[in-house]
């Protein structure tokens, strides 16, 4: 990771922004109020692309930023999960075991982090990345059209192989790092 002294980027101030927009997120929930939610959580989502495309590309990528992004992620997880269940649990209510599968796995990724560096992950691996985009596309489409089968479950499936993944690579490492890449890289580093 190219790390830079200064915390003042663009990526980071994206960050900060979905840290800051989780408690109107959860406001949207609490209130049921569908629309904005939608609105909000899809500019989170955008933000998200946005911020890892910016600090690559023009090379602003932080520790700090990392660690930003890590918490705006699961802000915007939390949210998203919470809306599925509050707006779109009767479409999904027939896969119920798959999605309770999958927020395990979630869930675990963070419990191992937390058992063994006392501190969330924020291990960015490509698979994660990759499966970000995926979870994010599907619950764009879900809450902005609707719910359709294929997508979901191309979502599951990257999903648990990303979770997977990422529960290896945690058990693997001796410390969090950020930007680890993924299982090769950490397997051919040793």
């Amino acid at each position: 990771m190219k790390t830079k002294n200064s915390w003042a980027t663009v990526p980071n101030a994206l960050s900060f922004y979905r840290i800051l927009a989780f408690p109107v997120l959860i406001y949207t929930l609490i209130q049921s109020k569908e629309s904005l939610f939608v609105i909000l959580i899809v500019i989170n989502l955008i933000t998200d692309i946005l911020d890892g495309v910016i600090a690559r590309v023009f090379n602003q990528a932080t520790e700090i930023g990392a660690r930003l992004d890590s918490i705006a992620d699961y802000g915007t997880y939390i949210a998203a999960i919470w809306g599925i269940f509050l707006f779109k649990w009767e479409v999904l209510e027939p896969h119920a075991t798959s999605f309770f599968i999958f927020l395990g796995m979630f869930f675990m990724t963070i419990i191992v982090a937390l058992v063994k560096f006392g501190r969330m992950p924020s291990l960015h691996l490509y698979s994660f990345k990759i499966g970000g985009y995926i979870q994010g596309f599907f619950f764009g489409i879900t809450f902005l059209f609707d719910f359709y089968l294929p997508l979901y479950y191309a979502m599951i499936l990257w999903s648990l192989l990303a979770f997977t993944e990422h529960i290896a690579v945690q058990l693997i490492l001796p410390e969090m790092r950020s930007n680890a890449k993924g299982l090769y890289w950490v397997l051919k580093d040793k």
